[in-house]
């Protein structure tokens, strides 16, 4: 496995009590990617975050690439929090979820709508009691309209929002961009609106509120329009001019072949064009009618690409890069993970954390990208990792607790062995 580059030295990182979230009791009860991820931004930046798991784990923990009880995605999501293991279709265990949700400052479901109140940590039941909490919703369609219960996933809704559509290949096949692009950018919303949330609570806090003003706020999101959001200008484009066909807005812009890898090169404007003239050696060009303005390049997009594609193959993509780069041209070699690990850059600037990772070993983690403004990296909890010791401090008596693991309401997973290989 590719491990990042050494990076420069920097500044250590904030004190845990310097965070801006420190102090902060989060109760995540989401599953999969969305919730999980607003949460564990929380806890990245300060906030203690507890992982609620039903006996048979999240299901994010069984996707993709599994190794045991863990997957890259719940690594990715759950990192630093603190596992608890609860039976929910117990009426113990709903008793207990309900307990510990009284005792946070932010509770994250990801529901469909009507089972957080069927489990009685529905927003009215728990505000109620504590007029502070901010809690949030993350559905798929919304509490309510013509689909608040159809199912959703990433790529149900990359397809129904239009995500697919914005990203059609040149001959108009709908694709579905190669990441969890619209659970992720939903996670990253929620986180936002749970800080600003948390803000807004601060303030009234701070000063004199009208007589029973709640401090707290329900945040409620959905992945169809979170991923509306994200494409804003898209669909403002759309509003304005119709669908326009896909593929550059610009010629050349392309990825091409050199002798040895590829280069994603692009002017945007006459400007940058005639850089890139000078730097193929190909002056005559800027004098050609055909290349006068971006329109007349996109006219002839197909002679120009192939044009561009018979200069670039000629050299190796190290040569290209510096004469590039020296005539400042737009550009990028086009990297796999392993050379993004390796990336000058990501060196330089500290984009990967040495992430810890019990079973596992070392791996790279990206974080929010705001340094003084998060934690160093954790691993991720198994099932009920620290269920034991998470309901202690939540004021279980050790009879109780010892009752419920007896009794399956609970779950504590067992210690690892002090040297131990990788998960299985």
């Amino acid at each position: 496995m590719a491990t990042p580059a050494a990076s420069r030295a920097f500044p250590s990182p904030p004190a845990a009590s310097e965070l801006p979230f420190a102090g902060l009791r989060v109760l995540d009860i989401s599953q999969g990617i969305a919730g999980p991820y607003c949460a564990h931004i929380l806890w990245q930046q300060g906030a203690e975050v507890i992982k609620v798991d039903p006996p048979s784990g999240d299901w994010g923990r069984h996707v993709g690439v599994v190794r045991g009880e863990l997957s890259a995605l719940a690594i990715a999501y759950n990192g630093g929090k603190r596992g608890v293991c609860i039976d929910a279709a117990t009426p113990d265990g709903r008793r207990l979820l309900r307990t510990l949700a009284r005792q946070a400052d932010v509770v994250v479901q990801n529901f469909r709508p009507q089972v957080a109140t069927r489990l009685g940590v529905g927003y009215a039941d728990l505000a109620a009691e504590q007029p502070a909490l901010v809690y949030v919703s993350i559905s798929g369609y919304g509490a309510d309209g013509p689909y608040a219960d159809h199912p959703a996933s990433d790529s149900v809704m990359q397809a129904d929002s239009g995500l697919m559509f914005t990203n059609r290949g040149a001959d108009g096949t709908p694709r579905r961009v190669g990441m969890l692009l619209a659970d992720a950018a939903t996670g990253l919303y929620a986180a936002q609106a749970a800080a600003a949330a948390l803000c807004r609570r601060f303030r009234r806090e701070a000063m004199p509120a009208p007589q029973g003003a709640p401090s707290g706020a329900h945040v409620e999101l959905s992945l169809f329009d979170a991923c509306c959001a994200l494409q804003a200008n898209n669909i403002l484009e759309y509003a304005i001019q119709g669908a326009v066909a896909a593929g550059p807005v610009s010629a050349p812009n392309g990825v091409f072949a050199t002798r040895d890898g590829s280069l994603s090169v692009l002017a945007l404007n006459n400007a940058q064009f005639s850089r890139l003239c000078q730097a193929l050696e190909r002056p005559e060009w800027l004098q050609d009618a055909r290349f006068a303005d971006n329109a007349a390049r996109m006219a002839h997009a197909p002679w120009l690409h192939a044009a561009v594609a018979d200069c670039l193959a000629r050299h190796d993509t190290a040569h290209w890069q510096r004469v590039l780069q020296a005539h400042d041209v737009l550009h990028a070699p086009v990297r796999d993970y392993h050379q993004v690990l390796d990336h000058p850059q990501a060196a330089q600037q500290g984009s990967f954390q040495p992430l810890a990772q019990p079973g596992l070993g070392t791996l790279p983690f990206a974080g929010v990208p705001a340094r003084g403004l998060r934690r160093p990296a954790g691993a991720a909890p198994r099932i009920g990792e620290h269920t034991e010791a998470v309901l202690s401090e939540a004021g279980i008596a050790p009879a109780q607790i010892a009752a419920w693991l007896r009794d399956g309401v609970v779950r504590q997973a067992p210690a690892l062995p002090a040297a131990h290989g990788d998960l299985a």
